[in-house]
């Protein structure tokens, strides 16, 4: 095996990283990260197990069955707007929760890729990403929902109207943000000052990501998990978060605007 398929496998742990061993100090880290979660993604993957659950046994199978991402929550114009600018501002302040507790606990911003120093590259790399998760990502979706193992996914049933394209971007943004930031960098940062390696913290964040989509059927779950190995791995290489969240943010985009664009023009779309 060449040494760069090696590094790629089994990457070194980055330099200047803490590994915290303080019993006080690693019970807080702990407790910190479960509170963490509990409040965000990690409730979202209890939530969509259970919605997955509630799929499974219901008459029809789960092809049949639809799930919408960005729904109306009012049939008043301005309420919805503001439903919607409120959604976008809680996945973003979940980010930023991340961002603080790591700052907090003494982790340079410019060390897990969030400064702007590569921002030509960040933004190329992630292009890159995006392609390679994207376009087989639309594929695999196609097949097991075709073979029974996914319900029919629609990006957008917002109504068509003026803000209609600005908020699903907004709102692409805030999930990219929001998930990057806290399944990735702010998760494998805290578990590498626990002692896991980084085959052990890459897996956990990709189940992790699975789980929060399940609601999506059996191909979400798999798919996100193959997506989050592929950034997560990505990142731990590179140490450039910016690169993952303009892929997610670009992926999120296309899907949520294009949907809401083609559908009735493109005949196969939901």
């Amino acid at each position: 095996m060449s040494n760069r398929l090696r590094s790629w496998l089994a990457p070194a742990r980055p330099d200047g990283i803490e590994t915290i061993t303080d019993p006080a100090r690693r019970r807080a880290v702990v407790l910190e990260v479960l509170l963490v979660f509990s409040i965000t993604f990690g409730l979202s993957g209890a939530r969509s197990l259970l919605s997955l659950l509630n799929s499974l046994m219901q008459p029809v199978p789960l092809s049949q069955q639809s799930v919408a991402l960005n729904t109306s929550r009012s049939e008043l114009g301005l309420i919805d707007l503001l439903y919607q600018l409120l959604g976008v501002t809680q996945l973003l302040a979940w980010g930023t929760l991340g961002v603080y507790l790591l700052y907090r606990a003494g982790v340079r911003l410019s060390s897990i890729g969030l400064d702007r120093t590569r921002r030509g590259r960040d933004l190329a790399s992630g292009f890159g990403l995006a392609a390679l998760i994207g376009v087989p990502g639309l594929v695999f979706y196609l097949v097991v929902r075709a073979i029974g193992l996914n319900l029919t996914v629609m990006p957008s049933t917002l109504n068509d109207v003026w803000w209609r394209a600005p908020v699903l971007i907004l709102s692409a943004i805030a999930n990219s943000w929001a998930e990057e930031v806290l399944v990735v960098g702010y998760l494998i940062t805290r578990l590498r000052q626990l002692g896991w390696s980084e085959n052990r913290s890459l897996l956990l964040s990709s189940v992790l990501r699975g789980s929060y989509h399940l609601y999506q059927g059996f191909g979400g779950f798999v798919g996100n998990i193959v997506m989050g190995l592929v950034y997560g791995r990505f990142w731990q290489r590179s140490q450039r978060l910016w690169a993952l969240i303009a892929a997610h943010a670009l992926i999120d985009t296309v899907a949520f605007v294009g949907y809401a664009l083609l559908k009735g023009v493109v005949p196969w779309l939901p």
